[in-house]
Formats: C-alpha cells, structure tokens, sequence
C-alpha cells in the first residue's frame, strides 16, 4: 500500500483553521491524507468577538478557552494540531502603536521559523498552505505567519539550515488562501440579492475597490458536501464565531450552489502541474510519497 498524502496548514491563532480551508482539510482527511494544523500563537491577546460568550470569567481565561475551543475545532475536522509556543501579538488599533515585548511577530525570523521548520521535518508534509505575504488582512501575525512558512518550506529540505530540528524534508507545493476575495463576495452578494435575503457583503466588496488582487486564484477545491463540518467546526470557537453573526447569514445551500469550493494561489511547486488545478496533490503521485517518521 502506498503511504498517505500528508497537508500541513499554517495558521497564527485558534479559530483560523476553521475560517481558512477548514472544508478542504475535512474533504482531504476523509479521503484518507494526513492532515496536521500548526497553530503559530494561543491567541491570548484575542477579543472575545461573541457577545454571548463576553463575560468576566471568560475574558479572564481566554488563553486557557481558547486552547480548548481549539481541541474541539480539532476533533470536529478530524486534523492533527499542535501548538508552536508563540505568544499573541494583539491587533494594534493604529499605526504607532508598538506590539507587546516578546510577542510572536517581534520574533526575529529563524526563531519565529524554527519550531516550525521542526514541525515540517517531522511530519513530513507533501503539501502547506499559508497566508499570503499580506496575511491574508494586516494581523502583525498573520504576517508573520506567511514569513515563517515561506522560510520552513525553503529551509526545511536544506540539511545546513537548521541543525538539530530533524531530518530534512522538502515540502512539493506552498499555496496561499485565497477565500476572502472580491469575486467570490460578488457571487454570493448577487445570489442573496437576488433572492430577496438582503446581502452582508457590500462593505467587503467595497474593500476591494482600490485593492486590486495581488495573486491570482490557481486551485479551486471542491469541498461543499463539507461545509456543515466547517461550520461546526467555526462554531466551536464560541469566543470568536457569533452563530448569529457574519458568518452564518449566507444560507450553507446557497453557498455550495453557488461557490462550493476553497480557493487557493499556488505560491511554490517542485513539480509539474496545470493551472487551474482543483486538487491541492495535483501532480504528486502517490506511488512516489515516501512514508512520514513520525
């Protein structure tokens, strides 16, 4: 029997895995791959955004609640996650304000990029996906993120980079997720529209104006019959996800008529595919995957 097809996804806080890619991981997990999600930060310095679940006790323990929303998120998705150790940088309110000391974004990179160029060795992913370098919207972590990933899939493979994190392993393909974009806000804002539901997506359309797509969607994966499990998946995380809020008001039927898949920007590749791809593996065959180690 041939070895699994193993994914890594990138993210910077508890709740990211469920709100980028999270149908992708389920879809991928049930068809048999490894799927492990590297959570760069706690997210300590995360508001409660979930006005029911705004309360002294929890405000108090967020560090603690969110960790355990996480383990939830996981089990939901069927994933392996770890964390890397790193602590919440906050979201500054302006420009000058300065992030706290020790925070993960201040990290300097080959620190901030060694747990998970270790992560990498060990699991031996085929394929990660990441933020793209703008982080997908300017969260100093978020940012980070995308640096640290981008140096672990460059870095991993070299056996002079890095010693004593492991065996060198280099990853096949590095993708951005591309699932917040005008496009596909534009799809579903017309199809509410058209329905007569009224749309939440005039302000993020709007965004777009004056942002023209820096990288061009390459992958679509079909990943709708799996949506309930991503929302499920989003509503563990209680302190961040309002179940009557922004992410629920498009119908979950409409969304898998109308855009029923997660989409992708392929950042690296070391082997040969064509674009457009709508599978994450597309040209890793699995009669060539070597088992993992770990």
């Amino acid at each position: 029997m041939s070895a699994p097809l193993r994914l890594m996804a990138v993210h910077a806080h508890p709740d990211d895995e469920s709100s980028k890619g999270a149908a992708t991981m389920a879809r991928y997990v049930r068809e048999g791959a490894e799927v492990l999600v590297c959570t760069l930060t706690g997210g300590e310095r995360g508001s409660v955004l979930n006005p029911k679940m705004d309360r002294p006790e929890i405000v108090a323990n967020i560090g603690e609640v969110r960790r355990a929303e996480m383990a939830r998120a996981r089990e939901i998705l069927g994933v392996e996650q770890r964390f890397l150790g790193f602590v919440d940088s906050g979201l500054p309110e302006s420009e000058e304000e300065e992030l706290p000391e020790g925070c993960f974004a201040l990290h300097k990179l080959e620190d901030a990029a060694a747990p998970l160029v270790a992560a990498v060795r060990e699991f031996r992913p085929h394929v990660i996906i990441t933020y793209d370098d703008d982080g997908g919207y300017p969260h100093p972590d978020h940012i980070m993120t995308n640096k640290v990933s981008v140096e672990a899939f460059e870095a991993a493979g070299d056996p002079d980079r890095y010693p004593g994190a492991g065996d060198p392993w280099q990853p096949l393909k590095l993708y951005y997720q591309m699932g917040f974009t005008k496009e596909r806000f534009e799809a579903l804002h017309e199809a509410m529209t058209e329905r007569g539901l009224g749309s939440p997506y005039s302000d993020w359309i709007a965004r777009w104006e004056d942002r023209p797509a820096k990288w061009p969607v390459t992958t679509r994966v079909p990943c709708g019959d799996y949506f309930e499990i991503r929302d499920e998946a989003l509503l563990a995380h209680a302190t961040q996800v309002d179940p009557d809020g922004f992410w629920f008001v498009c119908p979950r039927e409409l969304q898998q008529e109308i855009w029923p898949t997660e989409d992708y920007h392929l950042a690296r590749s070391l082997v040969d595919t064509e674009l457009p791809e709508d599978d994450l593996f597309a040209g890793i065959h699995a009669d060539e995957v070597e088992p993992a180690c770990h």
